[in-house]
């Protein structure tokens, strides 16, 4: 499938220049259908297959997919609403100590910012490594983890497109002894993934984004080792081997993190958004976003571009007086781009869906642009 076949499959698309596939991706007919398909079946039809029956074998089709995409294990994979479900997931699942360490980064989204917050009201100590233009400096990095519990940082930054070393980042940690957690939503559809190269302890994620699919289909890996040193501040009968047992087994590896009835919809929409990411192939997807980003960031000086210009992602952070402003004036040409709270800019989100015509329309209105 080429790229604009796929925008063609896509109602949210046809009606507007949208550039805001960091936040919300829409998604194509097709997983739209194929959520409501599963829908219907489980509601419309619980006799000639229990719905219980019919759930269980979807999360286990949707685990083996995910674990297929991001190069994991099934067991290594929890279904989680989102990112920030499976960032709290792993916080509530360590016996914190007053005067234990976290450390993040300043490029962190809320995500990976307020569970750590709320830890420091328990002597938590979080230590935040400031960056410069979405780049960390290695050294600051290794002088902050040295005595960190838990290491949390992004793969692609939210803030500035800046992909960060995330192999390098958790060889350091982890020779430290720190816990590693990536937040790596802003990467599957978007650019390659493989967490077994990463060798993070774990990393969440969703499929809201870039695969386009739907909201609510969020997933955790977590190394089958390191899950048996956590405890999940939540139970029910899908974290546990035997749910009638006297004593509480949990499941290995990441399906401890799972706890009650929830609704496959939503992961049945990922697992096609993630077949149709395959079909149009990530590197013809990542191929096409380089392409236009450079052709969007040659379009602005070094003072206005805050992203690198050089290829990271596709998030392109355009410095602005009044970001809100820039955006509601986009807005009035039929152009959607979000703020960021910081730095002060508005970030475009360009996919391979978008077309050299909408990043021209970008680069236009923002040439009338205070």
């Amino acid at each position: 499938m080429d790229p604009l076949d796929l925008r063609a499959e896509t109602p949210g698309l046809q009606d507007a220049t949208y550039l805001n596939f960091g936040a919300h991706g829409p998604s194509p007919t097709r997983v739209v259908e194929a959520a409501s398909s599963f829908l219907a079946d489980h509601e419309y039809d619980p006799v000639s297959k229990g719905p219980y029956e019919r759930a269980f074998e979807t999360y286990d089709r949707v685990r083996e997919r995910v674990a297929s995409f991001v190069g994991a294990n099934p067991d290594e994979i929890a279904l989680t609403e989102s990112t920030t479900d499976g960032i709290n997931r792993i916080a509530a699942a360590i016996d914190w100590e007053p005067g234990d360490v976290v450390v993040r980064t300043d490029l962190e989204h809320p995500a990976g910012v307020l569970p750590w917050q709320r830890l420091e009201r328990e002597g938590v100590e979080v230590r935040v490594i400031e960056t410069d233009r979405g780049r960390i400096d290695i050294d600051a990095f290794a002088d902050a983890v040295a005595d960190a519990r838990l290491v949390c940082f992004s793969a692609i930054t939210w803030t500035h497109g800046t992909c960060l070393p995330v192999r390098e980042l958790v060889e350091i940690a982890s020779d430290a002894g720190a816990f590693t957690l990536v937040d790596a939503v802003q990467l599957p559809g978007h650019r390659a993934m493989d967490v077994a190269e990463w060798d993070a302890d774990a990393v969440a994620a969703a499929g809201h984004k870039w695969p386009l699919g739907p909201w609510g289909a969020g997933f955790l890996y977590v190394d089958r080792d390191s899950a048996a040193d956590l405890v999940p501040g939540a139970i029910g009968y899908r974290s546990v081997e035997t749910p009638t047992a006297e004593s509480i087994t949990y499941k290995p590896g990441a399906r401890r993190f799972e706890v009650g009835s929830t609704t496959p919809t939503a992961h049945v929409g990922l697992a096609e958004s993630l077949d149709i990411v395959e079909e149009v192939g990530i590197d013809e997807i990542e191929s096409r976003i380089a392409s236009l980003t450079d052709r969007l960031k040659s379009g602005l000086d070094d003072d206005r571009l805050l992203s690198p210009r050089e290829f990271h992602s596709g998030l392109v952070t355009i410095a602005a007086d009044d970001p809100e402003h820039a955006v509601d004036r986009l807005a009035d040409r039929d152009i959607v781009v979000r703020s960021l709270p910081h730095p002060e800019a508005i970030r475009v989100s360009v996919h391979a869906v978008s077309t050299e015509a909408e990043i021209d329309a970008v680069l236009d209105a923002l040439s009338t642009i205070d």
